[in-house]
């Protein structure tokens, strides 16, 4: 068991409340539901790709690799942290599940027509755990720790394989603070090749406050949007923002074998990192600033100007994305590291550059809360598998 020092932070998930099953539906119950596949046009992007040959690290609570939603697709992963919650406990792996879920899920049945499908149902799912759920007594024990779990999981996802790398996670606390090592990881992970991909935060009314690591230069930031294409209140905006995606309402699924809405810029994150698994499973020679650039250049509804701190550049669309990216130069170079002065990671805020990448401060504290950018599940069984265990067998 890895001790407390090994933690990068215990991170503060959104507290889930569990109603009494509800009847159960139809199959194509949870698929009607899943409103955000077709407002991102996934569907169009399928004729081309489903993900192929894509493995997508997810940095989060850990991922129920026994999900029948997920069997098969996931990796051996890494516990950079080492206690805590374990399977069967009710809060094990639940925020990572759903974000794998939203990522690569694939139904299930004899038809794969039951249960979650994901933006790119055929990536692989590298499970990562670099925090613990809002639930886990662990976490009372462990909320002031500090230590290298992100960087250390960051650097071994790009070690590993990872093609991409989703943070639904951050901090947009008061007291968070520069970290020197998560940002040189994040960074090394851009060199590796690996699209790094984060939650914006949900302090949209709560002040706006900066939440990390979507902060960091080279991220793909992501705020929420609800199936009307507007900004969900609770989304941050600050200048860093890249793209937008749904988080409002998305169907998502648990280890506990039912299925639940939630709502966060941690589930937009997750479909971003789907979209672009789609791009890099079609392109693979596109480095990460090719694919931030390209994701933003093609989205949706982009605003007046350009951009802005609500939505970033638009909603996400891969299938546009992918039609652009064969005008692209293959491997551009990343630009060189930046020296940090005194009192900012990076060169501090700042509008967009040219080619998508951000010139604001290069900072990240993830102390005792994960607050800013963590999905919120709704207490609404949307609809459990008959055929499944029971909750905490798996």
């Amino acid at each position: 068991m890895r001790g407390l020092a090994a933690m990068a932070a215990v991170g503060s998930l959104a507290a889930l409340a569990l109603l009494p099953v509800a009847p159960a539906q139809a199959a194509d119950g949870i698929r009607s539901q899943e409103w955000a596949l077709d407002a991102i046009h996934a569907p169009d992007a399928w004729r081309t790709t489903k993900g192929e040959g894509v493995t997508v690290a997810v940095l989060d609570t850990g991922v129920d690799a026994e999900h029948p939603d997920l069997k098969g697709q996931v990796l051996q992963g890494k516990d950079m942290i080492g206690f805590g919650a374990d399977r069967g406990d009710p809060s094990w792996a639940r925020h990572g599940t759903a974000m794998a879920g939203i990522i690569a899920g694939r139904g299930h049945g004899l038809e794969g027509d039951d249960g979650v499908v994901g933006v790119a149902p055929k990536v692989k799912i590298l499970p990562v755990r670099v925090i613990l759920e809002e639930g886990d007594p662990a976490r009372k024990k462990a909320r002031s720790a500090r230590g290298a779990a992100l960087a250390e999981g960051i650097r071994w996802a790009a070690d590993h394989g990872a093609d991409v790398i989703n943070l639904s996670l951050g901090d947009d606390s008061e007291s968070a603070h520069p970290e020197r090592r998560e940002d040189a990881a994040v960074q090394y992970a851009l060199r590796q090749g690996a699209v790094v991909v984060a939650s914006a935060g949900n302090g949209g009314e709560e002040g706006d406050r900066v939440s990390y690591p979507a902060a960091y230069p080279g991220v793909i930031a992501v705020t929420a949007v609800n199936r009307y294409g507007s900004r969900a209140a609770f989304s941050t905006r600050r200048w860093y923002a890249t793209i937008c995606a749904p988080g409002v309402d998305v169907v998502i699924a648990d280890p506990n074998r039912r299925y639940y809405q939630g709502w966060g810029t941690s589930a937009a994150s997750a479909f971003v990192s789907g979209a672009a698994a789609l791009v890099k499973s079609v392109h693979p020679d596109l480095s990460p600033v090719q694919v931030k650039r390209l994701l933003a250049e093609t989205a949706q509804d982009r605003p007046e100007g350009g951009r802005n701190d609500e939505i970033g550049a638009g909603m996400v669309d891969p299938a546009a994305a992918i039609r652009a990216g064969g005008r692209l130069e293959a491997k551009a170079q990343l630009p060189a590291p930046v020296g940090y002065p005194d009192r900012y990671f990076g060169r501090g805020p700042g509008p967009m550059r040219a080619d998508g990448t951000d010139e604001g401060p290069n900072r990240l504290a993830l102390t005792a809360g994960f607050a800013g950018a963590t999905l919120v599940l709704t207490a609404v069984v949307l609809w459990r598998d008959r055929r499944a265990a029971p909750p905490g067998s798996a």
